[in-house]
């Protein structure tokens, strides 16, 4: 699967340090070999790798101790793209920015990024490598779906804004957008959701996307999972769309997205139907750009 998606066109691969017990990273750079020159790999920190306390969070201890960790695994001296992988309220967001600069400088990092944190954190952290004159962050990996667009309230335009490149993990929520799952067949014949279901979502509300989905499917003849992740492609701060196939039928189908043109019409459509609530303060920021509201507000 990773050499077909080499000849498909694909250069960016995506991992974590606690991804089956590093089993993850030491598997790709095998496969990758001498085409690892060819393609830019992220990986994270954060998560526990070991039973002691020490191995875990966003400490400088262990971010250097893990990247050095990654780098044996991947057998490769850099990284493209490191990415801290959760939230660690245990360990000052100036000591985790610290600690990214100083493998920076060693030559161990070329970018640096987030995972998983609130707006209000990772602009802290920006302020700070500006504060410090150190590289900023460049890339954010993030949840994003047709059925979680939380993401556009307050991430997206800090992504915008700070000139960070968005990594969608979950673009199919994990596996609800593939259309195998509906009202008439929640558990989707025994597939991942009927056991794993991680991602919260107005059930109702994404029984009625997906129905929506198969008429936009067929439309453009593809598949929900496509429509889904060519929705993704049309986002301006989306820099790349992690997929998760375990199978080749799935990864090719995926691929194929890449290649799928949505009408205007059918991204309207979509964009309406999984329109997310909108919190205070956006609804009212939004509200004051339009100035006809204003204009009533006002009277």
């Amino acid at each position: 699967m990773l050499f077909r998606s080499l000849d498909a066109g694909i250069n960016h691969f995506n991992t974590a340090n606690g991804y089956t017990g590093g089993q993850s990273e030491q598997m790709l750079g095998k496969a990758l070999g001498a085409k690892r020159k060819d393609v830019v790999i992220s990986t994270k920190v954060g998560f526990r790798t070991d039973p002691a306390m020490l191995h875990q969070g966003l400490s400088r201890q262990n971010i250097l101790a893990e990247c050095d960790n990654s780098l044996r695994r991947l057998g490769t001296d850099y990284i493209d793209i490191y990415l801290v992988h959760r939230v660690d309220l245990n360990t000052p967001i100036e000591e985790t920015v610290a600690a990214l600069e100083t493998l920076v400088k060693a030559g161990k990092v070329r970018y640096t990024g987030f995972s998983n944190w609130s707006a209000w954190m990772a602009a802290k952290a920006v302020g700070i490598q500006n504060a410090l004159g150190a590289s900023p962050f460049r890339a954010a990996e993030l949840y994003y779906s047709l059925v979680g667009r939380d993401f556009e309230n307050e991430l997206e335009p800090f992504c915008r804004d700070a000139g960070i490149g968005v990594l969608v993990w979950s673009p199919l929520a994990g596996g609800l957008l593939t259309g195998k799952y509906s009202r008439e067949n929640p558990q989707g014949d025994g597939g991942r959701l009927s056991s794993i279901d991680f991602i919260p979502h107005d059930k109702d509300k994404s029984y009625t996307l997906i129905d929506e989905l198969r008429v936009i499917a067929k439309d453009h003849n593809a598949t929900p999972a496509q429509v889904s992740l060519a929705w993704l492609m049309t986002k301006p701060t989306v820099a790349s769309v992690l997929i998760g196939a375990n199978k080749i039928a799935q990864l090719e189908d995926n691929l194929a997205a890449a290649d799928l043109k949505l009408s205007s019409d059918a991204v309207k459509k979509l964009d309406e139907m999984s329109a997310p609530y909108i919190p205070y303060p956006n609804w009212f920021i939004n509200r004051t750009q339009d100035p006809q509201a204003m204009n009533g507000l006002q009277r």
